[in-house]
């Protein structure tokens, strides 16, 4: 993925959209508008667009509806991930603008959620919370792919009775207490590494 690509996937409402179709969910456009209710459709049919034409959502099926004919998106699986290598090429005030875009999309959700006319944060198990670790680069790595593996198996399950759409959001970082001292904000300068 390039850096252009990547730019152009960081749009919030595009990055909403991806994220309605994660775990091989396959939706028509009004299936789309209904999961995205709060989007204006001419807005929300744009971005789909948008993305359609970029490759990123293809047409897993065409369907017939009242005469005409509806298709159907889907998120291939390659596009669900961004790797270490595609964000090494990023530059950090590049990085930094994407983790903004990421959490204020984070916070819209949020928002909506809050601003529903009933909430229940312990029945609805809303939560957020910082977990300190002391693993080694190998004990991380494993956490992450158990981890990689629940999520994809619980992504995967078809709407039902009594399952309700959940958003869960991880960002992994080293403890800032133990990180070398910091550069300037916009400075370029790397220490070796890679980016998960």
């Amino acid at each position: 993925m390039s850096e252009g690509k990547l730019e152009f996937l960081m749009h919030p409402v595009r990055m909403r959209i991806m994220q309605a179709f994660i775990g091989g969910r396959q939706l028509s456009v009004q299936e789309l508008g209904e999961v995205l209710a709060d989007v204006p459709p001419a807005t929300l049919y744009r971005h789909l667009n948008a993305l359609a034409r970029a490759g990123v959502l293809v047409v897993a099926e065409e369907r017939r509806r009242r005469g005409a004919t509806e298709r159907v998106y889907t998120l291939p699986p390659a596009m669900t991930r961004i790797s270490g290598e595609e964000l090494a090429r990023v530059s950090r005030p590049d990085l930094l603008r994407y983790l903004i875009t990421f959490l204020a999309g984070l916070i819209g959700s949020f928002a909506r959620y809050l601003a529903r006319p009933e909430i229940d944060l312990e029945r609805d198990m809303v939560g957020f919370r910082i977990v300190p670790l002391q693993l080694t680069d190998d004990e991380l790595r494993t956490l992450l792919d158990r981890m990689d593996r629940l999520l994809i198996e619980a992504s995967r399950k078809e709407p039902a009775p009594g399952r309700k759409p959940r958003t869960l959001t991880r960002i992994v970082l080293p403890d800032d207490t133990t990180m070398p001292a910091a550069t300037a904000p916009g400075d370029d300068r790397s220490e070796e590494g890679t980016t998960r």
